[in-house]
């Protein structure tokens, strides 16, 4: 079983026409993801990689039956390409897109809670590298072959640390179930806590590796939750130890401004709750390995 992405996920992708969109819905067709049109404003009628292009979200999820939407839409459109995609009844959303302005974030929370839960769409991003199940489909930007199917959920703020992780894992013969790029923007759509409560729920899910930094409270709230509720063993990484306090260090919420938010605080928080800590970017693989033997 995997989380958010299977073999049988009618994938949507929005901006598709455009370089980057086509670039990656490509390599998404490659590597057996079950794409099955895209969205572009004012070209719906056409076809782009002998795949139908639609106008509208709701059009396209209409003809196709789509239940995810993987956005490629240039920040400045994408808050609107979101709440599009929740108002045609979206199961998830992934938005790629980096600097999308925090106000367009806070009117895209505010947008998908006037639906009830049952129907809210989920939101992974903004700013990520995406979601994968290695062997089946994913929806992003991350290279599915360094990915080797597996057991071990990997959870992400940084895209880069997820694949070094999923790669020196595979090295030892260690796969993974799913991974999944939160994202690295103050405001994103789904936290640490909602993704591990998904690993914990998956009984193809044996173990996860949590990949965090400096800035914000998802850390310590994830702590929390595993300290709570996981019964599988966790192991994290936090980038940004010599990281000075009030300086955005890469991601736009990679920036330590109150208690708890440096990388050594949110260390200590995790390892009271008994989590496995990664001391060094160069040390997933051996870590893991020891925590699964």
């Amino acid at each position: 079983m995997a989380i958010l992405i299977d073999s049988t996920t009618r994938v949507l992708v929005t901006g598709i026409t455009g370089r980057i969109g086509s670039f990656h819905a490509q390599d998404m067709i490659k590597h057996g993801t079950n794409v099955v049109g895209g969205v572009t404003p004012g070209k719906g009628g056409s076809t782009h990689l002998d795949l139908p292009v639609f106008n509208t979200v709701k059009g396209a999820v209409a003809e196709t039956g789509a239940d995810l939407v993987v956005s490629f839409v240039p920040p400045p459109f994408a808050a609107d390409s979101i709440m599009e995609a929740a108002d045609a009844g979206i199961k998830t959303c992934v938005c790629i897109a980096d600097g999308i302005p925090a106000q367009d974030m806070i009117q895209v929370k505010r947008y998908m809670r006037r639906y009830k839960e049952d129907r809210r769409m989920r939101l992974i991003g903004p700013n990520c590298a995406g979601i994968i199940t290695p062997g089946q489909a994913f929806a992003g930007l991350m290279p599915p072959h360094i990915y080797k199917p597996g057991r071990i959920g990997i959870v992400g703020r940084s895209g880069t640390l997820g694949y070094e992780a999923a790669s020196q894992m595979s090295e030892r013969g260690i796969g993974v179930s799913s991974s999944i790029g939160i994202g690295g923007d103050p405001i994103n759509g789904s936290s640490f806590k909602d993704i591990l409560e998904l690993f914990e729920n998956d009984p193809e899910t044996d173990a996860v590796v949590l990949v965090g930094e400096i800035g914000g409270p998802q850390e310590a709230e994830a702590a929390e939750y595993i300290r709570d509720h996981m019964t599988k063993p966790v192991a994290a990484y936090i980038a940004g130890l010599s990281a000075p306090k009030g300086r955005r260090m890469g991601h736009a919420g990679a920036i330590v401004s109150a208690f708890g938010e440096s990388a050594q605080e949110k260390v200590d928080i995790l390892k009271e709750a008994g989590v496995t800590i990664v001391p060094t970017p160069s040390s997933f693989g051996e870590v893991v390995e020891k925590m699964v033997a």
